[in-house]
C-alpha cells in the first residue's frame, strides 16, 4: 500500500457526516507534511461517543459518505478496519494494527476536542510513542494546552506537533441540526453527500 520511508497521515472520526472542513483540513495537512496519502478512517463503535450516550449514525452510511467525499482526491483513501473490527473502536489499536501492515511513518491527526480528551484513551502513553500525534485548531475551540495535558500524561508535549490549519467554521453537528430543520448545506458537506443524506433521509426529524 505504501513506500518504505512514506508519511502516512491519519485522520480518524465518526464522520456524522464528513464535510468540507475535514477535506480541506486534510489536504493542507498532507501538502504541509508531505504525506504519501491521508487514510479516512471512519468509527466503527466510538466509546467515547457510546459512553456519553450521544446517538451515531449506522457506520455503513458513515462510511458511504466518506467514500464519496474523497473519492476525487487520489491521494485521499479510506480504511474500514475500525467499521470492520468488532466492539468499541479504540486508536490505539488501529495506530498498532496500521504499524503492522505498512512501512511507513505514521501520522495521527486530532483536533482540540479530542486531544483534549487524551488520558481518557485507551493507553494513551502507549499510542504517543507508536506514532507522531498532530494537533490541529478548530473554530470556537480554544488551543490545545499542553502543560494542562501534561499534567495527567508526563512527556505528552514532546509527542505531539501543534499545527494551524485553515479556520474552517462547518460542524457535522451543525450540518445534523440543518437538515433536520430542512435548512441547505449546500457548500458545506461535497455535493454527493449531500445528495446521499437526502436520498438516505439522513438526520431528518421523525
Amino acid at each position: 500500500m505504501s513506500m518504505t520511508g512514506s508519511k502516512i497521515g491519519v485522520l480518524g472520526g465518526t464522520f456524522d457526516p464528513i464535510h468540507l472542513g475535514h477535506l480541506i483540513v486534510a489536504e493542507y495537512i498532507r501538502e504541509k507534511l508531505d504525506f504519501s496519502e491521508v487514510l479516512f478512517i471512519p468509527a466503527g463503535r466510538p466509546w467515547l461517543k457510546l459512553k456519553e450516550e450521544k446517538q451515531v449514525t449506522l457506520a455503513e452510511h458513515r462510511l458511504a459518505m466518506v467514500r464519496l467525499a474523497v473519492a476525487s482526491n487520489p491521494q485521499f483513501k479510506v480504511s474500514t478496519m475500525e467499521i470492520d473490527r468488532p466492539g468499541p473502536s479504540y486508536s490505539i489499536d488501529t495506530v498498532l494494527e496500521l504499524r503492522a501492515k505498512l512501512e511507513a511513518e505514521i501520522y495521527f491527526i486530532a483536533g482540540p476536542d479530542a486531544l483534549a480528551k487524551l488520558p481518557r484513551w485507551k493507553d494513551p502513553e502507549r499510542l504517543l510513542k507508536a506514532c507522531h500525534v498532530v494537533g490541529i485548531g478548530r473554530p470556537g475551540h480554544s488551543k490545545t494546552n499542553l502543560r494542562k495535558l501534561e499534567a495527567s500524561l508526563h512527556g505528552v508535549s514532546q509527542h505531539i506537533m501543534l499545527m494551524d490549519v485553515p479556520q474552517i467554521d462547518i460542524s457535522s453537528t451543525d450540518i445534523r441540526k440543518r437538515v433536520a430543520q430542512g435548512l441547505s448545506i449546500r457548500y458545506l458537506v461535497p455535493e454527493a453527500v449531500e445528495k446521499y443524506i437526502a436520498e438516505h433521509r439522513l438526520y431528518m426529524s421523525p
